[in-house]
């Protein structure tokens, strides 16, 4: 028997793995178009791709925050299904992030919090399915402290007993090159289990530890600018372009070297 409009089981069947993969061609094609490259910490604690019942919750710095998450379940999590609630109001803007796994929620009403109850223990009751939070509801600077995460993201250990809980820190920086960096890092694991044996007010200050600490491990690694600290998942063109690389480039073949359109040293 089909959902009523706006259950759980009618966000579920929206989703549609051919508007996934248009939108992941349509996503990646802006990205590398406006971006340098996209880039995971090395010194992070990357999930398995096969880790059950996985929950990803993120701080909340930009637009393309569902870009990432998206790109990022390509890349990493290729072929599980990922669900992200956005504020209900953003989606009436946005109405074809149905199509690809995003559903609203109003984000300060109880109502809001018992679809998100009803939604999150759904797409959990599969453990192929990806929940995917940006956990401080609303956009924030990376820099903001102490962390602020909305309380819901602690009662998703409620819902499925067998959660995992992973912290992903995400950053948007200038280095050397004309656009910028995509940056992301994924922390230490939580276990549904582990949250449970503390307090509602425990398991969020734990949670917010977690990825506050994985977003400062981040902020430091994009101080550095050392692109070695990172794996690249996706890489745009380098360069400024125009006039000004047609003349490095005709320089370069002159004096016999490779030309390379990088600012900076390349990554080794």
């Amino acid at each position: 028997m089909p959902g009523a409009p706006n259950s759980a089981e009618d966000v579920l069947r929206r989703r549609s793995p051919r508007m996934v993969a248009l939108f992941t061609r349509i996503f990646r094609h802006s990205l590398l178009r406006d971006f340098h490259a996209m880039r995971f910490s090395k010194s992070g604690s990357l999930p398995a791709s096969g880790t059950p019942h996985l929950v990803l919750y993120s701080n909340h710095p930009s637009w393309w925050d569902p870009v990432a998450f998206l790109l990022l379940g390509d890349r990493l999590f290729h072929g599980r299904p990922g669900f992200a609630p956005i504020d209900e109001r953003m989606l009436k803007s946005y109405g074809f992030f149905e199509r690809i796994g995003v559903f609203g929620v109003d984000i300060e009403s109880r109502a809001g919090a018992v679809r998100f109850r009803d939604i999150a223990s759904a797409v959990l009751a599969d453990p192929a399915r990806i929940l995917l939070v940006t956990a401080q509801g609303r956009f924030a600077d990376v820099r903001e402290r102490p962390l602020v995460l909305k309380p819901g993201i602690a009662h998703v250990a409620d819902w499925c007993e067998d959660a995992v809980f992973v912290p992903l820190a995400l950053d948007y920086v200038f280095w050397d090159e004309r656009k910028p960096e995509l940056l992301v890092r994924f922390g230490e694991a939580t276990t549904a289990a582990e949250l449970r044996a503390r307090s509602s007010r425990e398991r969020l200050a734990l949670l917010e530890q977690a990825l506050e600490e994985s977003m400062d491990r981040l902020a430091a690694e994009a101080i550095s600018r050392n692109a070695d600290l990172f794996t690249p998942l996706e890489a745009g063109r380098t360069g400024v372009g125009g006039v000004y690389d047609l003349w490095r480039r005709a320089r370069a073949g002159l004096s016999g070297e490779r030309f390379t359109g990088t600012h900076g040293p390349e990554p080794r």
